[in-house]
């Protein structure tokens, strides 16, 4: 299992950790344009958007595979 997670971009981050680096590397309007979710383009919030993503499937596979894009486009900076 271990040989499964070490190509995994994800694997040790929390939801919350990819929101936060994904506002602070797009902004709430990048990310609303990009993930066109109402949570990221009215009174966006960590809180807010958790709680969504939380709750919704498939807003949460398009903000964590902008996140896997995000990385192997840009890198590690973000």
């Amino acid at each position: 299992m271990a040989k499964e997670q070490l190509n995994n971009p994800l694997h040790g981050l929390t939801l919350e950790k990819i929101l936060i680096s994904l506002q602070e590397f797009y902004g709430w309007e990048g990310l609303g344009a990009r993930i066109e979710v109402r949570c990221f383009t009215h009174d966006p919030s960590i809180k807010s958007s958790l709680k969504f993503l939380r709750r919704t499937p498939w807003a949460r596979k398009k903000v964590e595979e902008l996140f896997v894009y995000t990385l192997e486009k840009y890198g590690d900076e973000n």
